[in-house]
C-alpha cells in the first residue's frame, strides 16, 4: 500500500470521495456515449465514446449538452 506525503488535512483530501457522480454509457441513435445522470429525467454528456468523426463537430453532442432521459421498457415475446 501506498502513503501520500502532502501538507492537506486528511479530511480535506479525501471529502466528497463518497458522494461519486454516477456515470452510464448510452446509445443514441448509433451514437455511444458516456452520460452523468441529474435529476428530473436528464442527463450531461460527458464524451463520446463510438462515433463518426462529424458526430464531434455537432453541438448538440459536445459534452455539457443536456439530453432528456427517458427509459423504456421493451416486451420481449
Amino acid at each position: 500500500m501506498s502513503s501520500i506525503y502532502t501538507i492537506v488535512p486528511e479530511e480535506a483530501l479525501w471529502e466528497g470521495y463518497d458522494q461519486q457522480e454516477q456515470f452510464m454509457e448510452m446509445d443514441l441513435n448509433g451514437i455511444l456515449m458516456q452520460v452523468r445522470m441529474d435529476a428530473n429525467q436528464k442527463a450531461t454528456i460527458v464524451r463520446l465514446l463510438r462515433c463518426g468523426l462529424n458526430d464531434y463537430l455537432n453541438p448538440a453532442l459536445a459534452p455539457g449538452q443536456e439530453i432528456a432521459f427517458m427509459p423504456i421498457l421493451l416486451n420481449k415475446q
